[in-house]
């Protein structure tokens, strides 16, 4: 699932190339996609999509103010980053498509707009004939798409989100921490506690903060605190630094890593071999020496992690 740094980059290319243009219509291509009812998609046509952001693992489509207003703003000023365009976006209506690409989902320019694409969840078209397709790789269909009137904050699926990763102070996630008193790999995979994080970035902070993956959240000093808070910050920003050299979102497999699709290699940091706890849907990669005192795991869901 693609995680912080992937959506940050993509939200980034999707509004560089999208935004001041007006919607012509959308087109749910799957009946289980749109998971609102009100507002009706097509209060959205022919306003102007803004911008195009995130939150955790959601992307955020903001429609507002038409077109014609936007790109007299822009010809004015001679940029798209003027205090002027700016005021006129954040005056725009307030409609905004959530996205949640889920597995094996992607938002990415249609060029061909197919009757019947494959894989075909969601499409939006655009008064400039350009358009934005929804796929979904599978047969899960578990994509989604809410349209929300105003604050999208305050209303599912993003109201019960933690703060994003990469905008958490040491102080509140240290309170967070004390107060799970859960495992911590879990506790940073979980959107409730932190938005973005998922299994490859859990797995590459825990190993960069040099902490065992199962070692309870409750009992973590001030220092390894600041220590899994530096690795959030690092981890992220290595993640996004490589996904903007991308120009479409980058598989899991490419992206930077130093232990997550490296089981049974030699870790970067010492000879160690690079290890793992097997799950159904999941795994847990660590290196003995850097995070378990150089114990070996039993390779389990039972197994009882170095505290």
């Amino acid at each position: 699932m693609p995680e912080l740094p992937e959506i940050v980059a993509h939200a980034e290319r999707l509004s560089a190339a999208f935004s001041g243009v007006a919607l012509e219509r959308f087109e749910p291509l799957h009946p289980a996609v749109l998971k609102t009812f009100n507002p009706r998609p097509d209060a959205v046509a022919g306003e102007t999509l803004n911008s195009v952001g995130h939150r955790g693992k959601f992307l955020l489509l903001r429609f507002g103010s038409s077109s014609g207003e936007i790109r007299a703003a822009v010809d004015a000023t001679g940029t798209g980053n003027s205090s002027a365009v700016d005021h006129i976006r954040e005056q725009g209506s307030g409609l905004v498509f959530v996205v949640h690409l889920m597995q094996a989902g992607r938002l990415r320019s249609d060029a061909v707009q197919a009757l019947k694409p494959r894989n075909g969840m969601a499409r939006w078209r655009f008064a400039d004939s350009s358009a934005l397709l929804l796929t979904e790789a599978g047969k899960e269909r578990r994509a989604g798409v809410w349209l929300i009137d105003g604050e999208p904050e305050e209303c599912e699926p993003l109201a019960r989100l933690g703060p994003d990763a990469d905008s958490i102070g040491c102080d509140e996630l240290a309170l967070r921490l004390s107060a799970a008193s859960e495992r911590v790999h879990g506790f940073l995979r979980d959107q409730s506690h932190l938005a973005g994080i998922g299994r490859l970035l859990a797995n590459e902070i825990l190993h960069s903060a040099r902490i065992s993956p199962f070692a309870n959240t409750s009992r973590f000093d001030e220092e390894a605190v600041n220590r899994l808070h530096q690795a959030i910050s690092t981890s992220i920003e290595r993640g996004l630094a490589a996904e903007r050299e991308l120009e479409d979102m980058g598989r899991s497999k490419n992206r930077p890593n130093d232990v997550h699709h490296r089981v049974g290699q030699q870790c970067p940091n010492c000879e160690d071999k690079v290890r793992s706890v097997e799950y159904r849907r999941y795994r847990v990669a660590y290196c003995p020496t850097c995070q378990t005192g150089g114990k070996a795991l039993a390779d389990n869901t039972t197994s009882r992690f170095l505290k």
